[in-house]
This record gives structure tokens, sequence and C-alpha cells, in this order.
């Protein structure tokens, strides 16, 4: 099946909690790029959604007919914990995944009860507002390994043949401390130098990069300049690493925002 078949597969900002449904402003930058990105390809059958918020022992999938949402931020207004997205769950689709992880080796398991996370319902809400898509959540693992979230992402691969849309749903920086301080010239020099090799990482212009190379840069992400800093923890880039794994090629189409005052970017497979 050629690329053009294929469908897509993005890595995407889900912003700070529920703000971008609260219309802040210093979001505002994501929600363009949101409501522009999903204009570029046709309307998907099913979306996956790897989401930063959801860690397991082994990569666990979303099963249940109907999931409720989680309200997983605290501090904000009265109706941040009235927010609805009533997309359904899709156990055909989890119990598909599930097969495809364990042909590929990897012990998975399925959750009927959880419900879907702000990492998947408010990037959504953006993009199909009306909740008509059938959704599955699945998490990543608590180690943290980059090259096991590169493996499920190859795994998983078949489901582009399928009209399926793949989100990685994390932040390309998230130093929660930082967000929150003055931004002084080393950090914004930090946070750039990580944008620039995350995104000649994932690019095809000039790089002149083979996949075997590219899977080593992101599995040692890092050793990218500006690394630890943009990534405390990198519970936020290993989508990221899902989504190529699916891929294993060059993003089609790099977009670069603001959020909340820091260099962000959304990647389009």
């Amino acid at each position: 099946m050629s690329n053009s078949s294929l469908a897509p597969v993005l890595y995407l900002p889900h912003g700070g909690g529920p703000l971008p449904l609260l219309g802040d402003p210093a979001h505002q930058e994501m929600i363009s790029c949101l409501e522009h990105v999903v204009t570029l390809f046709k309307k998907p059958s099913a979306i996956v959604v790897i989401s930063a918020h959801w860690e397991k022992d082994r990569p666990t999938m979303t099963s249940g007919l109907q999931p409720s949402l989680i309200y997983d931020y605290n501090g904000f207004p009265k109706e941040s914990y009235e927010i609805q997205y009533p997309a359904k769950g899709e156990p055909v689709l989890a119990q598909n995944i599930f097969d495809l992880l364990k042909r590929a080796g990897i012990e998975a398991e399925q959750d009927g009860t959880r419900g879907f996370d702000h990492g998947m319902f408010v990037p959504l809400k953006i993009m199909y507002p009306d909740a008509d898509v059938p959704c599955v959540q699945l998490s990543l693992i608590e180690t943290l390994d980059p090259l096991q979230h590169i493996r499920i992402g190859k795994a998983l691969a078949e489901l582009r043949e399928q009209n399926i849309l793949v989100i990685g749903s994390g932040l390309s920086f998230h130093n929660l401390k930082a967000f929150f301080s003055i931004t002084t010239d080393q950090g914004r020099n930090m946070n750039e130098s990580f944008e620039r090799w995350l995104m000649h990482t994932c690019s095809d212009t000039g790089t002149g990069m083979d996949e075997k190379e590219r899977v080593k840069q992101l599995s040692n992400w890092e050793a990218a300049p500006g690394a630890r800093y943009c990534h405390p923890r990198e519970e936020h880039l290993l989508p990221l690493h899902v989504c190529y794994g699916l891929a294993q090629g060059p993003a089609r189409e790099i977009f670069t925002l603001d959020l909340m005052g820091k260099s962000t970017s959304c990647y389009l497979w």
C-alpha cells in the first residue's frame, strides 16, 4: 500500500490541563494548529490516542463501549470538571490492537473500565467537536524506555491501512516549573535547541538521515541539547516515539507554535 493511501499519524500538543477548552489566549496557536491539521486528511473511521497521562507495566488499551471522562487535573474552574466528550469506545479495535501487539511478542492487556483522560478529550474536542469518531486510548509503558515505545508503534503499523488515525498526545516541551517561571536566555536557548534537534531528527529536509540513524537518535534523545531541561521526565515526549514507530519515516509536515511562551511543535506523518 502506498504512503498516500495510509491513514495519518499525528504527534500533537494537548496543552496545559483543560486550558485550551477555556479560551486561554496562551493556547490559541495550539488550537489553530489542531483546527488546521484536521483539514489535511479525510475523516478517520476510528482514532487511537497514546496519551502522556496513562502509564502501565505493559501497553494497555481501553476496551469499554462508552468510556467516561477522567478529569485528571486540579485547581481549575468548576466548568473544567463539566466538560463532555461522549465519544464511543471501540472494543473490536481494542482487540485488534491487543492481537497486533501479541503477534509482535509484546505482552498487553485490555481495560474495560478505564475512561478517557484529558490527553485524549482536550485535543479531540478541538479537532472533532461532535465526538462522532469512536476512540481507543493506549497507555505508555511505565519503564519509559524509548526503544520499547518505537517497537510498540511498529507493531501497530497495520492500523494505518484501516483508515485509523493514530495520535500521540503529549508536548514537545514539558517542564512545568519553567512554564510558570520567568524565561531566561539560557532557558530559551535550551528550549529552542531541543526543538531544532527534534525537528531535524523527524525531518527529511536535507538531513540525509536513514531510518537506522533516526531510531538511534530518538532512542538516545537524552543526549540532545537541552533535553532534560525540556523533559525532566519524558512521558510527554514518548508518544512521539510510538508515532514514529508506526510511520518508520520522516514526518511529512512539521508545525511550530508558541504555547504558554514556549516553543513547541506538532508532527504529521
